[in-house]
């Protein structure tokens, strides 16, 4: 892509999702995720009425009196981007790609990041990692981001979601909320999930498009394994291929949300022709409660 194409693009995407950030999603994004992390502060003497749970029995024993633990809310976290860019995810039958509506959140969620003053860093996967880019501030930071998102080709051919999670827990050693973005067309992450969601606050973000999760009737089509490359002929007017075809989408799907709620961790669907900024919304007042 051009210099000059590219750069009206990353606008483009910085004009629509900074203006939801700072409408919509800050106030909401602050109250969904401040106040999961506190740091110790300092030690007071206890007071009737304090919370016996947190006695410092090591300084009350030293000093004869009861003293308690004083904890301050951490007022500025890590925010990861775990995005799968593998070739599944360029892919779409409405008005936008996958990756093209991906990116969107994406940059929702990293404008509204750094306007409560986080850090946000970005790891790209597919089969493999791809590119990691360290947590940092400010809005070049974030356009950096969006520029990459935009013009990125991936090495990797396949989608392995366990190895972007590994590399967070590799790479990030203090605790973050991790949003991992992908169309979750991948088995064998319930381990890799469970480690994580241990260390880190991880919220799945499952985009998907409507074609992906039902075939049309339109009769005989000829198909391409984005991922793979491999070119077959579909008879969509025979039921069964339609509900195998069906059936494959459903089993992911079902995995998916297995997977995560096993593992404590959050996760939102959202399809490709329906409105991600009233999917996040919903997701974040849930948070809330």
């Amino acid at each position: 892509m051009e210099t000059s194409e590219l750069l009206k693009k990353v606008r483009r995407i910085e004009i629509k999702t900074k203006g939801l950030s700072n409408q919509i999603f800050s106030g909401e994004y602050q109250t969904a995720f401040k106040g999961r992390g506190m740091s110790f502060s300092e030690v007071r003497n206890y007071n009737y009425g304090d919370d016996v749970r947190n006695i410092d029995w090591n300084v009350t024993a030293r000093t004869g009196e009861p003293y308690i633990k004083i904890f301050e809310e951490e007022r500025e976290m890590t925010v990861m981007l775990v995005i799968d860019v593998s070739p599944s995810s360029y892919f779409g039958t409405d008005t936008q790609l996958k990756n093209e509506v991906l990116t969107e959140i994406a940059a929702v969620i990293a404008f509204s990041a750094i306007n409560n003053n986080d850090k946000v860093g970005v790891i790209f996967f597919s089969d493999q990692i791809e590119k990691f880019i360290p947590p940092k501030k400010g809005k070049s930071h974030i356009l950096r981001i969006i520029r990459e998102l935009i013009n990125f080709e991936p090495n990797g051919t396949g989608t392995n979601v366990a190895v972007g999670l590994e590399y967070l827990n590799n790479i990030i050693k203090k605790r973050s909320v991790a949003f991992v973005l992908s169309d979750f067309f991948a088995k064998d992450y319930d381990t890799s999930l469970r480690i994580a969601s241990r260390r880190h606050d991880i919220i799945g973000v499952h985009l998907y498009d409507s074609r992906e999760q039902e075939l049309p009737n339109v009769g005989l089509v000829r198909v391409v394994d984005a991922e793979t490359g491999k070119k077959i002929w579909l008879d969509t007017s025979v039921k069964k291929v339609r509900e195998q075809y069906k059936d494959y989408f459903q089993n992911n799907f079902d995995y998916l949300k297995k997977t995560f709620l096993k593992s404590g961790a959050d996760v939102v669907s959202i399809q490709t022709n329906e409105s991600y900024v009233n999917a996040l919304l919903k997701f974040f007042k849930k948070r809330k409660r």
